[in-house]
């Protein structure tokens, strides 16, 4: 498709809309069934170990097919992939609500995986084809918008729909929504298939599944095995080191590599993936942690929480959408330093939160956050895909997707680690520095240290000040990782007029 192609499709905005429920659709499903968890145990009589695989299933899943995105559309064609991802996973959602026991929802949830995994690759390598250069920041101001309220609007919405209705509709809501977006595909996008085509190369893809795999696994299982003091762990991780070394061997040397090698070579889809990274590690981080703070800590019910963090919502909505209008107008690098910026900032207010606060702190934070996040998501995906022939889109946008999912799972193990250690290190910091005779420890609890509730009460307090203390210092290392990424605007480079520009593709 040529620019002026891409300057006349015909039905663009309604192109958008459908392939946006879609996008909308997948991105619900990485968090709308977390707060539901306790809801489907029970239903199914899990144990809390058991049921953590109705997540992890689905992860694992989608982490492993992301990087087929970009093959499969070469060999099926744009149009029949994503009718057959928007409808599988239609139908996956559905047999996942009305599933009846533990193992039959994991496999569910495992097909959800498979299926929702090209959506956004697909989706935002559509909306670059069909919108002309100078429209890319609009388009990606949209993609933005979806990408980002799907995960920060699930929890909520998984909350409302549970506490109202059942857990399973946290699924069966995906079916009007997938039913309108593939009647919506069907007829509006034209059926288009690259004439280029290359050798699949089934080394490449092995090892780059089982890297993402066993390294998923090693994240998801980690907290509940101690780390690496299992041997369970240590077999997980030698298994990724292993699987990454002969892929990245596979690449450099084989003839026709699964991951094209021109990826590696663009400097700015480089810098702007592991850009994406850290973005994964700041954004899906903060929310791990602040719903368990917001219910343990400062006792929240789960629909307060959840109102208490929409204006993160909100903010990134507001910011996907107005920077549409700048990118083109205003140097992307700035505006990344300004979302950086602005996510820096909330960082810090979020380092001075304590136990007596209300809820003000948390929304305004959030709010100044979310800005932070959107500035940062459209330029970024501009500036990646800008140097890039237009027929490495498919494949540069599921490995863009995978890498910046991989950082997101990073960024909630190692926090959500780093908080359970801290913690611990803290309540013995704190617990060899209490005296029970002091009448001001006495007076602050309102009971008297000489009995079993006065112990009780002070063991409680304790564990709730070393809990904050934790959270704030894993706030403090995202406020850090912010500030380190800064440098890295200095790689990214302003496009010359003319790169990128698409080629033109047979048409089926």
């Amino acid at each position: 498709m040529s620019i002026a192609d891409a300057a006349e499709v015909p039905n663009r905005r309604a192109i958008t809309v459908c392939i946006m429920l879609a996008t909308v659709m997948s991105a619900l499903d990485t968090t709308i069934a977390n707060v539901a968890l306790p809801h489907i145990q029970g239903s199914v009589s899990a144990s809390a170990d058991q049921i953590t695989w109705v997540l992890t299933s689905y992860i694992v899943a989608a982490a492993i097919v992301t990087p087929l995105t970009g093959w499969l559309t070469e060999r099926l064609g744009r149009k029949r992939l994503f009718l057959i991802a928007v409808g599988g996973f239609t139908v996956a959602s559905m047999l996942c609500g009305i599933a009846s026991s533990l193992p039959e929802i994991v496999v569910f949830r495992m097909l959800q995986g498979v299926f929702g995994a090209p959506l956004i690759p697909l989706a935002q390598a559509q909306l670059l084809d069909i919108n002309p250069p100078e429209r890319h920041g609009q388009a990606m101001s949209i993609f933005g918008a979806g990408t980002l309220l799907g995960p920060i609007l699930g929890p909520t919405l998984g909350g409302w729909l549970t506490d109202n209705f059942s857990w399973r509709w946290c699924f069966f809501i995906n079916l009007p929504l997938g039913i309108i977006a593939l009647v919506g595909i069907w007829i509006f996008i034209s059926g288009e298939r690259p004439a280029r085509r290359k050798r699949f190369d089934f080394m490449g893809y092995a090892m780059l599944a089982l890297f993402v795999a066993a390294f998923q696994m090693m994240l998801d299982r980690g907290s509940t095995q101690d780390w690496f003091s299992s041997a369970e762990i240590w077999m997980w991780a030698v298994l990724a080191a292993i699987a990454l070394w002969i892929f990245v061997v596979q690449m450099l040397t084989a003839k026709n590599p699964f991951v094209d090698a021109a990826l590696m070579r663009d400097r700015n889809f480089v810098t702007a993936t592991l850009f994406g990274f850290f973005i994964g590690i700041l954004l899906f981080s903060t929310m791990a942690l602040l719903p368990p703070m917001l219910q343990g800590l400062l006792g929240y019910p789960v629909m307060t929480s959840g109102l208490v963090m929409m204006p993160r919502g909100l903010g990134s909505l507001v910011a996907t959408l107005a920077v549409g209008r700048l990118v083109g107008r205003v140097d992307n690098r700035l505006i990344l330093f300004a979302g950086l910026a602005l996510s820096a900032g909330a960082l810090w207010q979020m380092m001075h939160f304590d136990l007596s606060m209300g809820g003000r702190p948390v929304m305004l934070s959030g709010f100044v956050q979310g800005l932070g996040t959107g500035l940062m998501f459209v330029p970024l995906s501009v500036l990646a895909f800008a140097t890039l022939a237009p027929h490495l889109r498919p494949e540069a946008s599921a490995m863009y997707t995978l890498v910046r999912n991989l950082g997101s799972s990073v960024g909630i193990a190692l926090m959500q680690a780093l908080a359970t250690a801290n913690a611990q290190t803290m309540h013995s910091s704190l617990a060899a520095h209490i005296v029970p005779s002091d009448p001001v420890v006495q007076a602050d609890l309102g009971a008297s240290l000489t009995s079993l509730s006065g112990l009780a009460a002070l063991e409680a307090e304790i564990s709730r000040q070393s809990m904050m203390i934790a959270y704030i210092d894993d706030y403090t290392l995202m406020f850090i990782i912010t500030l380190l990424c800064m440098p890295l605007l200095l790689l990214l480079k302003t496009p010359r007029k003319g790169q990128g520009e698409p080629i033109h593709v047979a048409v089926e």
